[in-house]
Parts: structure tokens; sequence; C-alpha cells
């Protein structure tokens, strides 16, 4: 090795150990780039089942939505799922105004709130009260109570990590079905009906 090559290796030395972080850290995100396109092409973000299937729904009182009403006048109440219930399944449907596929998912839910083999309730995610308001003057209310919850801190207990999210409850507590995403014609028909037919066939516990 000549002493002229050592000036004109020192810089192309350093000039590596300063890209080798760089070149790692790009390789690590094309790994995890890949990754995630490759779930996102080979699997609906609907079907991710929820680990609460099988287990006992949160205990979940929330305030309700002031300056919401029935059609007669009455106020809405919050939402109390720590006390008994009708006997009948609950469809505890997560939404916000400023989420698009629940305004997408608002006439299903308008024609569900018919079915009375079970109630619908709702959880008001991370919303203003007035925009909430809005939403359901413009649309129209479904639910029979709403607890909203502006922290977000309430829907941890449920693991829901984003809106609309539904959850049907059996009359003795538990978390028989998760929707992830906003309600179809198709899933309604092909999932949450035979989930609530399914509900109301198995008897209630003796006390």
């Amino acid at each position: 090795m000549s002493a002229d090559d050592t000036p004109q290796k020192a810089p192309v030395k350093r000039f590596a150990l300063v890209a080798l972080p760089l070149v790692l850290f790009g390789a690590i995100a094309a790994v995890f780039g890949i990754a995630l396109h490759q779930n996102q092409l080979g699997r609906d973000i609907t079907e991710i089942p929820s680990v609460l299937i099988g287990k006992a729904a949160p205990k979940t009182v929330l305030p309700p939505l002031d300056g919401v009403t029935t059609a007669s006048g009455a106020p809405i109440p919050g939402l109390d799922l720590a006390s008994a219930e009708d006997g009948r399944p609950l469809l505890v449907n997560v939404f916000a105004s400023w989420c698009a596929p629940c305004r997408q998912e608002h006439p299903l839910l308008m024609e569900l709130a018919k079915d009375d083999r079970f109630r619908l309730v709702a959880i008001n995610y991370k919303d203003k009260p007035q925009n909430a308001r809005d939403f359901l003057s413009a649309l129209g209310n479904p639910y029979e109570a709403i607890g909203v919850d502006q922290k977000g801190s309430a829907t941890i207990d449920w693991g829901v990590y984003g809106v609309p999210e539904s959850f049907l409850v059996s009359p003795d507590g538990t978390i028989l079905y998760k929707r992830t995403g906003p309600f179809t014609v198709q899933s309604i028909q092909d999932d949450l009906l035979p989930a609530v037919e399914k509900a109301i066939a198995k008897p209630a516990p003796t006390s």
C-alpha cells in the first residue's frame, strides 16, 4: 500500500460508518412495509377477531348526550351497562360525527333499530357534543341510550382502535360478536343477525 492511498480511503471509511445506520433503518422499514402491504392485501380488517369474544362486556357507565330526545320528547339516557337489562341482547355501536364510515352505516342502524329482538345503544367517541347532536338530528337517532366518551378512555376497555365498531352482548353480559368498521347489508345478514338468533335462542341463566 502506498502512502498516497491512505488519505483517500479514510473519508470512505468514515462515510461507510455514518451511512450504515441509515442503510439498516431503510432495510427494516422496507421489511415492515412489505409485511404491512401483504397483510392489507390478504386480510380484511373487519375479519380481525376481538380478544373479548366470549368474555364479559365492560360495565361501562357514561353520561348522556344532552339535548337528544326520543320522538315523544323524552331525553335519551346515558349508557349504563352496570345495571340489569330487560333480557334482550345489546348491540353497542361506537360512533362519532367526524367519522365518514359512521355516516355510511347510519341508514343501516336506523333499520336495525326497528328490530325489537335487541337494544341498540351507542358510545359517542371523542366527539364534540354539538357536532354529535347535529349528526343525529340530520340522520336520525337509532339509539335507545347514548354514552359520551369524549376522552376515549371507556372504549379502551372494549379494545376499540377505530370507529365505527359494534359489539353484540348477550343478555348475561357476554360479548358474542364484534364488527370492526361499518356494517354492510351482507355483514348484517351473514354475521350479525345469525349471532342475534343464537343469542336469543340460548336459555337465560338461572339464578
